[in-house]
């Protein structure tokens, strides 16, 4: 058994010391069977919210009338849900009733796929009554039951379908692909932030490309921000591989890059996806580098006022449209890096208030000005990063 389960069997066996039944349960429990890296545990149990806040001193409420309440144990916190069925659901996301419930199986009946539908209890043993260890096994991705019927519970599971394609190189099982084609116009109602984290998700797995061909195949991709008529420019991303180290900012970058949206739509874009305000910052600035570097190579300015972090960013994607090897000339850029005089506008000995001593006028717009042009010398190497130099170059230059 895995650390995060060992650390966590305290919870199981107060529960049980309590009178109640209480397993691990959902994607902790695949990927233990898969041997990948488990992040946090879920914890599934026949007793109540209420009776779970009796067992334990320390809970928070995060979803109360929903079953699942956040137990605080040893500096740790364990999410701990309820047994529970559900009604019908009418918004594509919420049932319109939850029932607690003392069964397992019923409880693992409602969830998504078979290979998320897996239980293990304390002694490591598996519960597992829709046969999720048979699909793990073929590498499937198969519904719980009809596939329809899951998609109507939430129709967020189809990005969810197609984003587990990505992260764990498995296929679609026939009738939930199938499935995917028939009901995908029920994802228009379901929150633009919960489908960006899925695509997000998405695009970070190792098997993005086949997921991406799927998105576009069974036509989901019209249900995405920006992308209804854009099929022929997400096919042409998802035939480039991104390596893992890319993140999420540089993939954006490289999807907008292909989606050929004019300078004033970018923004607008990744405002539809709900972008954070910084991201989208970023975003903006990656993209324009890599426009700038497709135009022509780095020079001592670009170098000076993109930094590292975005000159390596810019020339690591520039090499894979380009089909070159990823890391081609970045040493030579790291290089290049380290020479220039200054690396920010901090390291200039001269400041305004110099400039103001200098000039003995008042201050506006021009110090700015000033400062900007003696960066640029310096930058270039027209002038030395010294205050004599400095004020020697400026007088000779035209007055403020």
């Amino acid at each position: 058994m895995k650390a995060p389960f060992i650390k966590a069997l305290p919870i199981l066996k107060k529960i049980e010391d309590a009178g109640y039944e209480a397993y691990f349960v959902g994607g902790s429990v695949r990927d233990h069977l898969l041997d990948r890296q488990i992040d946090d545990v879920d914890i599934a149990t026949s007793a109540t919210p209420e009776e779970i806040q009796a067992i334990f001193p320390k809970t928070i409420d995060v979803g109360i009338a929903h079953g699942t309440v956040v137990v605080l144990y040893e500096g740790d916190t364990y999410e701990v849900t309820t047994f529970r069925s559900e009604s019908d659901y009418d918004d594509f996301r919420r049932p319109n009733e939850v029932t607690f419930i003392r069964s397992l199986e019923e409880d693992l009946q409602r969830r998504d796929f078979t290979m998320n539908a897996i239980a293990m209890d304390k002694e490591g043993k598996i519960i597992d009554p829709f046969n999720g260890q048979i699909a793990i096994q073929a590498k499937l991705i198969q519904t719980v039951g009809n596939a329809g019927e899951r998609f109507h519970e939430d129709a967020l599971r189809m990005m969810r379908a197609i984003r587990f394609v990505s992260q764990l190189s498995f296929s679609l099982e026939l009738e939930t692909y199938q499935a995917l084609s028939e009901h995908k116009q029920w994802l228009e109602r379901i929150a633009v932030e919960r489908k960006t984290t899925e695509f997000e998700k998405l695009l970070r797995g190792e098997n993005n490309q086949q997921a991406l061909k799927i998105l576009i195949d069974t036509g989901i991709y019209q249900y995405l921000p920006g992308f209804d008529g854009k099929e022929k420019e997400l096919m042409k991303y998802s035939m480039f591989n991104l390596s893992s180290h890319f993140t999420i900012s540089e993939r954006w970058v490289f999807l907008l890059f292909h989606l050929k949206l004019v300078p004033s739509e970018v923004e607008v874009f990744l405002r539809c996806w709900k972008l954070p305000v910084k991201q989208i910052r970023r975003v903006k600035t990656g993209l324009s580098w890599l426009y700038r570097r497709l135009e022509h190579g780095w020079e001592r300015e670009d170098l000076y006022r993109a930094g590292e972090e975005l000159v390596i960013s810019t020339e690591q994607l520039f090499n894979v449209l380009k089909t070159k090897v990823i890391e081609e000339n970045i040493e030579m850029l790291k290089a290049m890096l380290e020479q220039l005089p200054i690396r920010e506008r901090a390291e200039l000995v001269v400041t305004g208030q110099d400039l103001l001593q200098w000039y003995q006028i008042k201050g506006g717009p021009w110090i700015e000005e000033k400062l900007l042009a003696i960066e640029k010398a310096v930058v270039k190497r027209e002038i030395a990063n010294d205050m004599e130099s400095i004020k020697e170059w400026l007088f000779r230059c035209s007055q403020p």
